[in-house]
């Protein structure tokens, strides 16, 4: 099983792996003079099979109440009297939202071109802050800074509730040429600042063009940022490993392991890590056990499933400190191993509210059209994962043992109080300044 990877500012990754990396674009669909009761047509075909997906293979028999049948049926009658291809979609997109299940959702045909914003924003606490700017683009001379608290971005207001929405709307639904914010400074001044997007058109791909497909996958890149595993040292006493993501083989898990079992403290920092391989997270795990420990029981449609992770054993497993930190996009796999870590007092967790997005998604893949193909898909939650304590982590995250937070001004000077409050607990005197220039953001040239 793989958790699905929750990585909120990379939707367009996702959507190129999740069908099958050969898009024929609505752009191009357009242009060979498809009409639009066509492309109304083909939106009902495409509700149907994703129907189907969802009857077969949603976690909840039931829906969470929802009339299945009827709300579809809804959604068809809207599409009759569409009037754009971007609306057909939007009416599609809007029936799995409504289930307000963040793995539950619709892939698009790709667009044929690609939206670079420049920025990233993200929850600090229970408030939205712009946490990166991208040299060179319009953001940065727009004047939007990192430590920027985001009012309003379009005239709607980003909370923890609607964030993944917005993303999933602006990253992959309707990517925009421009937005507009209104944000305060970390001087406490108000302004409205107005943001040009990067839009570079892409080639026009037809989905028989399978030679493509390595391009398009380098081509689609996430938000810009590079994220490898980066590490520090600070003698025997402390090493701290970024980790941004859980898609190590067991044996990478292993050497990273054995560097980390010749420091008396590990700092792993999961901030960002929006999960990944189920293998990595439980050999990670066993690599800090000396005992077989149950993670949780995996609740799908028709079974339950116990999640086991095994001891690496012996002398190869890490004893020493363990500090954990996590943030608002920590999710998944990120959450879990936080999470067994706080049930079985192994370490200690610090940072941010996790996302609480832990549900295990399959991606289906689908087509439509012969001499163009449009290629779309459907994410369909398929399984809750239990905790050994008998909770979800869904929608409600992990509350650090400590909680610590990057003010305004932090994010502005590009300090990290976390870091350096975990390196102290390692006995190590790190101060922000210093934590915050250990991993500075890497931008694709």
């Amino acid at each position: 099983m793989q958790f699905r990877t929750y990585k909120p500012w990379r939707w367009l990754l996702v959507l190129g792996i999740s069908v099958g990396l050969t898009i024929g674009s609505l752009a191009v669909q357009t242009a060979v003079g498809q009409t639009l009761g066509f492309e109304r047509e083909r939106g009902r075909q495409m509700l149907s099979v994703i129907k189907e997906d969802i009857k077969k293979n949603y976690y909840d028999p039931k829906f969470h109440g929802v009339d299945l049948d009827a709300r579809f049926k809804a959604a068809e009658e809207k599409i009759k009297q569409a009037n754009s291809v971007g609306q057909v979609q939007a009416i599609i997109a809007q029936v799995l939202v409504d289930f307000n299940d963040s793995h539950l959702y619709f892939i698009p045909p790709e667009k044929a071109s690609r939206t670079d914003y420049g920025w990233q924003m993200q929850m600090i606490g229970d408030k939205p802050y712009i946490v990166a700017v991208e040299p060179g683009s319009d953001a940065a001379a727009s004047g939007l800074k990192p430590g920027d608290e985001i009012y309003s971005l379009d005239g709607y207001e980003p909370t923890r509730e609607n964030l993944w929405k917005m993303q999933y709307f602006y990253r992959l639904l309707r990517p925009k040429p421009a937005v507009r914010f209104v944000i305060q400074k970390a001087d406490g001044q108000q302004r409205q600042i107005d943001v040009k997007s990067k839009v570079t058109e892409g080639r026009r791909i037809r989905g028989q063009m399978e030679d493509d497909i390595p391009q398009l996958i380098r081509e689609s890149e996430d938000d810009g940022r590079l994220h490898p595993h980066k590490f520090y040292e600070a003698g025997d006493d402390l090493l701290v490993w970024k980790m941004p993501e859980f898609d190590l083989s067991e044996g990478e898990v292993d050497s990273i392991m054995d560097r980390a079992r010749k420091h008396k403290t590990l700092v792993l920092d999961l901030r960002g890590n929006g999960g990944g391989l189920e293998s990595t997270l439980v050999r990670l795990i066993g690599n800090v056990f000396d005992h077989e420990v149950k993670v949780g029981d995996d609740h799908r449609r028709k079974e339950i499933k116990p999640l086991i992770a095994k001891t690496r054993g012996g002398d190869k497993v890490f004893k020493g400190r363990l500090v954990v930190l996590v943030d608002s996009n920590s999710a998944s796999s990120s959450e879990i191993f936080a999470r067994v870590i706080q049930l079985e007092k192994r370490g200690t967790i610090l940072g941010d509210r996790t996302a609480g997005a832990v549900m295990g998604a399959m991606h289906y893949s689908h087509e439509s059209g012969t001499d163009i193909v449009a290629f779309y898909g459907v994410s369909v939650t398929f399984a809750d994962l239990i905790m050994s304590d008998g909770k979800s982590l869904e929608k409600t995250g992990i509350i650090p043992d400590e909680t610590v937070l990057p003010t305004s001004a932090d994010l502005a000077a590009q300090r990290d109080p976390v870091l350096s409050r975990a390196a102290a607990i390692g006995g190590v005197k790190l101060d922000r300044e210093k934590a915050g220039a250990l991993f500075p953001i890497e931008w694709k040239k």
